[in-house]
């Protein structure tokens, strides 16, 4: 199973070999001389043949971003790795190497054909990113476990398996254990699953199987409710409110509070405290409301713009096609019947005549491009107004609803230092006869000590409350400034495109006047 490379010196994956493999199996006589002089960009090799190079270390193709096939064949290579680059790759050959681990796959989200036949992997893991997979090789391993190869379940797309040479297949059961759990696969071993085999693993495993695909089921369900509770948790990120919708702003609060739990002791904090809780969520999740309100307002602003702006534009293209058609529609074949006129003096009055009309046609075509710069800019304006104003009035909102955060915070402090101040004048005068845990009663040493307590926990209360409302107003200016930045950003690009083709369109128009005139000058 392992390869030896004691007599060979091992290989690095150096930009010599990689040269030359490009060239070997690049296009051969005059189309791969000119290649090779030119040099062959890397991004647009898509098969790459690396086999009996006695490679020991996989290395420097993250140039290959394109690559659909990788041959790694036959070499000495010990750990799979450096592949993340190669998120086309369909096709990949590991057979005939040293690795002991599965790993180092799981960008290859498209593979659809993986061999690692030949090598000393103990183990099938590691592969959950690659779905697409069709076909897969693995014989000639250390494997064992027969309840490993349950793990393929999971590739719904795989129909072809060898694990030939493993000693999983010395097990009596191998054949009828494979088909009852991969109900889907067309080939093992080289071999037809046939219907025969099947009703009998069917038959002896109904019952594992049936346990087996309930606990896939409740898998499933529980995939698919965290995919929508993450799906929900981004939208409400989107609109900078969550796990607003509850108590974790006020919870958070107490998190990092070091003197709550024992300031909590203090008599008829409870109430207090569930005073205190009900009314700052109910502000959260009005601010909640809120923000997904305006969040959804924003997003049908930027909807309505970039349909007005595409509308402009798109009537700007079709009254530039337009006068691009009447231009040759009126100037079809103008320079033959020019070519053809015997007439010298008519035929240069013609050719001076149809240069104007090709300056006429750039200046038309230049008069309404700036036309409808000047129409996007102007809506280009009111969205940045709608905008700024929307993003204005949300954080005018959440500051005043951060503000009654605050004052809540305020009015509970207020209560609690009351509370604990007249706590600590009756222990003063031996007057307080509640049970007090140790810690708590050390808080009472002296006013210093507690006031200093109370403090410090509206400290970490207010602290928290401004990173909120910090938060939220940093995010919704990030996405204004970003969103505007964008749109200009693919104006201009548009602008510069456009300003391009009519250039590139006139200067055709004007390269064929030109070489008339030439041809006349030689006549």
């Amino acid at each position: 199973m392992s390869r030896l490379y004691d007599t060979i010196e091992p290989n690095v994956i150096d930009e010599k070999m990689l040269q030359k493999a490009v060239e070997e199996q690049g296009p051969q006589e005059e189309l791969g001389q000119l290649a090779k002089r030119e040099g062959i960009d890397y991004k647009d090799v898509i098969e790459l043949q690396l086999d009996f190079r006695n490679i020991l270390k996989i290395d420097n193709l993250w140039q290959f971003v394109n690559l659909t096939k990788l041959q790694l064949d036959n070499n000495i290579i010990e750990k799979i790795e450096a592949l993340d680059s190669l998120v086309h790759l369909i096709w990949l050959d590991l057979s005939f190497n040293n690795i002991e681990v599965i790993e180092g796959l799981e960008a290859l989200v498209q593979l659809q054909d993986l061999s690692l036949y030949n090598n000393r992997i103990s183990k099938i893991e590691n592969l959950d990113t690659l779905q697409e997979l069709q076909v897969f090789s693995i014989g000639n391993n250390n494997l064992t476990a027969l309840e490993n190869v349950v793990y393929l379940r999971m590739f719904k797309n795989l129909r072809t398996l060898n694990l030939t040479g493993n000693p999983v297949c010395e097990n009596e059961q191998y054949s009828l254990f494979i088909a009852a759990h991969l109900p889907d696969l067309v080939y093992l071993d080289f071999r037809l699953v046939d219907q025969n085999t099947r009703e009998l693993a069917e038959i002896k495993y109904q019952y594992v199987i049936d346990e087996l695909k309930q606990g896939e089921a409740q898998a499933l369900a529980k995939l698919v409710e965290e995919q929508a509770k993450q799906k929900e948790l981004g939208h409400h990120k989107a609109a900078y409110v969550e796990y607003l919708n509850g108590s974790f702003l006020f919870e958070s609060m107490y998190a990092e509070d070091t003197e709550a739990a024992r300031l909590a002791y203090l008599p008829g904090m409870a109430d207090l405290l569930e005073t205190y809780k009900s009314k700052f969520v109910l502000i959260c999740e009005n601010l909640f409301a809120y923000g997904l309100q305006q969040h959804e307002m924003r997003q049908a602003e930027v909807s309505t713009f970039f349909e007005c702006l595409q509308e402009a534009v798109q009537d700007s293209q079709q009254q530039g096609t337009k006068i691009i058609l009447d231009f040759e529609s009126d100037n079809q074949g103008q320079l033959d019947v020019i070519q053809n006129m015997s007439n010298f003096e008519i035929a240069e009055s013609k050719l001076i005549k149809y240069n104007e009309d090709i300056s006429q046609l750039s200046d038309t075509l230049m008069t309404l491009e700036m036309q409808t710069v000047d129409q996007l800019e102007e809506i280009i304006k009111d969205f940045e107004r709608n905008i700024a104003d929307q993003v204005s009035t949300f954080i005018e909102n959440v500051q005043g609803m951060m503000a009654q955060c605050r004052d809540l915070e305020n009015h509970h402090h207020e209560k609690l230092m009351e509370n604990a101040i007249n706590t600590l004048e009756k222990i003063v005068k031996s007057e307080f006869d509640e049970e007090m845990p140790d810690d708590v009663r050390l808080l009472f040493v002296d006013k210093d000590t507690i006031v200093n307590a109370v403090n410090a926990s509206h400290d970490i209360h207010l602290l928290k409350i401004d990173n909120r409302e910090d938060d939220i107003i940093t995010k919704a200016n990030s996405w204004s400034s970003s969103v505007i930045e964008e749109v200009h950003k693919n104006e201009i690009s548009r602008n510069r495109n456009r300003v391009r083709e009519v250039n590139q369109y006139i200067d055709h128009l004007q390269e064929e006047l030109d070489n008339m005139e030439s041809l006349e000058q030689m006549e």
